[in-house]
């Protein structure tokens, strides 16, 4: 459906950094930070096997060998104390490997695969990880350095710093773990992760702009660039270097497929607008441009509302029949719609720093969005009154809200609720209870 609001020009100023393709594949694994604690840990025992070595040497020097001594008989506990610790983390790892397979599966199961991208990018299970192997990898190195020497005169190497870094490390694990627990038990309730998802959303939306300038019709289209390499999702632009490149070449390029659109080979990518002043570098044109296996947050302000509705559905399943989950899920997107009611949408104009429109972007439209968020949830809702009386009242709402020209869909929606209710629901009393518009469906 075709928005009628004008279209938002992008101020350069305002424009989101572009997607780092190296930092997203590293958020989307789990070998990177544990790969960096393993590292950290080998050399951590490095420098305190150094810091051993150079105690006992001064002791030595300054002829203390009762020092030395009691040092000595100080190590044997050590000894045993790192010992302990390094099979305690194996059991450690276990159990964390274990929660975090369980609320995978979980996620997966009851939410939505695509909510599965909270628990993969949590920093707390990969620091959790990180640390844990840390721990492990520093108690073996300081179970290698031991110097099982008793002469004073002779040992090199008494592991003190090691057994204070070694305690160290476990107390700062027992804090990851419980924090860890926390963070996943939130992650497994469906309040915090439709709140996670809708909170996201807006952070995406905050980065459009509230203007809605003149934007003229664009010039002829001269050429077409198409999609070269892998097929995918398209998940970002680079705005920055687009619009520096037809600045250069004196012309407007328009995004065809909007962020979250797949992608394939030998499809459009970009038009070519206006009569362009030099031949424009095509290669670097296609490298502006993101394709992943996955939609982002980062540029998609549709992704929020698709996550929302999966879950809803799901809900509505009769493998999970679970309506309220349903509710929570119109409560979050009748808020970003309320959100964006009033808001400019459709096509966004990037500017270069002289004003000139260098690059156009089609956004979602009003009715795409309001489809989005309510059109699955509401083929599914008709037999269940608590979900149909909430998504009524959401609507009413977004009538009050919304603008006159941005009322068809809405009305639309709302007329189709009922037509549904009319025809699936047999008993003229139930059909009137279902039909009554209620904030919290059934309260």
């Amino acid at each position: 459906m075709s928005d009628t609001s004008p279209s938002v020009t992008h101020r350069e100023s305002r424009r989101p950094r572009p997607l780092s393709p190296l930092r997203e594949h590293l958020r989307d694994t789990f070998w990177f930070a544990p790969s960096v604690g393993l590292v950290g840990a080998l050399l951590l025992a490095g420098a305190v096997g150094e810091l051993d070595a150079w105690l006992i040497g001064a002791l030595q020097d300054d002829g203390d060998y009762e020092s030395v001594s009691s040092l000595i008989k100080v190590a044997e506990d050590a000894k045993s104390v790192v010992t302990t610790v390094g099979s305690a983390m194996l059991t450690f790892i276990g159990v964390v490997f274990s929660i975090s397979l369980v609320a995978l599966q979980m996620a997966s199961s009851q939410f939505s695969p695509r909510v599965m991208r909270l628990y993969v990018r949590s920093r707390i299970t990969k620091g959790t990880f990180a640390v844990f192997l840390a721990t492990f990898l520093f108690s073996l190195a300081g179970q290698a350095s031991y110097d099982g020497e008793k002469d004073p005169r002779l040992v090199t190497s008494v592991p003190v710093f090691t057994l204070l870094t070694a305690v160290l490390l476990v107390l700062i694990s027992l804090g990851l773990f419980v924090a860890y627990v926390n963070a996943t038990i939130r992650l497994m309730r469906i309040s915090y992760v439709i709140d996670r998802i809708t909170r996201e959303s807006f952070r995406v939306l905050a980065a459009y702009p509230l203007r809605d300038p003149e934007a003229g019709p664009l010039p002829a289209e001269v050429s077409v660039i198409t999609h070269r390499g892998r097929a995918g999702v398209l998940r970002d632009v680079n705005i920055a270097r687009l619009s520096r490149i037809a600045r250069r070449g004196g012309t407007v390029l328009r995004l065809v497929p909007r962020i979250g659109d797949f992608v394939v080979p030998g499809t459009p990518l970009l038009t070519v607008h206006g009569e362009s002043d030099g031949k424009l570098p095509v290669r670097l044109l296609r490298s502006a441009v993101s394709v992943g296996v996955e939609r982002t947050f980062h540029q998609d302000l549709g992704f929020g509302l698709r996550q929302l509705a999966d879950i809803g559905l799901r809900a509505l399943s009769p493998a999970i029949n679970d309506p309220t989950t349903a509710v929570q899920c119109l409560d979050r997107i009748v808020q970003f719609l309320a959100a964006v009611a009033d808001r400019p949408l459709g096509a966004v104009h990037h500017t270069d720093r002289s004003g000139a429109v260098r690059l156009v972007q089609d956004l979602p439209s009003w009715g795409d969005l309001v489809d989005l968020g309510l059109t699955e949830i509401r083929l599914c809702a008709t037999t269940s009154p608590q979900v149909t009386r909430r998504m009524l009242a959401g609507l009413d709402d977004l009538l009050l809200l919304a603008p006159h020209e941005r009322r068809e869909p809405l009305e639309r929606h709302r007329v189709l609720v009922e037509q549904a209710v009319e025809r699936r629901v047999p008993e003229a009393a139930d059909r009137e209870f279902a039909l009554l518009a209620d904030h919290q469906g059934i309260g």
